[in-house]
């Protein structure tokens, strides 16, 4: 992330409050923050969220990107949702694909 550009407006908890200024450099800076190294599984999944808001402006359930992660390791998609977000799917993977904070979620 470019060092002169400023990190969107974040609630007390770190979520972003408006989703629309979110960016990829937004999500790097927010996965440094959470010590998480992004790779191509990573980038997926914030990705997916994205589109997910895109078409119902709502933070996509975790059991979305499960569904999206077995496609790719078929019965396992809940344990790779979990490698790669380790401190849980709304604390971080939904930080890091600058969701709001949900107000009920599910964690799969």
């Amino acid at each position: 992330m470019d060092a002169t550009m400023e990190m969107p407006q974040r609630d007390a908890d770190g979520y972003l409050v408006e989703p629309a200024e979110w960016n990829e450099d937004v999500a790097a800076q927010l996965a440094r923050e959470l010590n998480i190294e992004l790779g191509d599984d990573h980038w997926d999944v914030i990705r997916h969220m994205r589109q997910l808001y895109e078409d119902h402006q709502v933070a996509p359930d975790a059991r979305h990107i499960i569904k999206r992660l077995d496609e790719r390791y078929p019965g396992a998609g809940r344990k790779r949702l979990f490698e790669l977000f380790p401190y849980g799917y709304p604390g971080q993977a939904c930080k890091v694909a600058g969701m709001k904070r949900p107000r009920a979620w599910s964690t799969g």
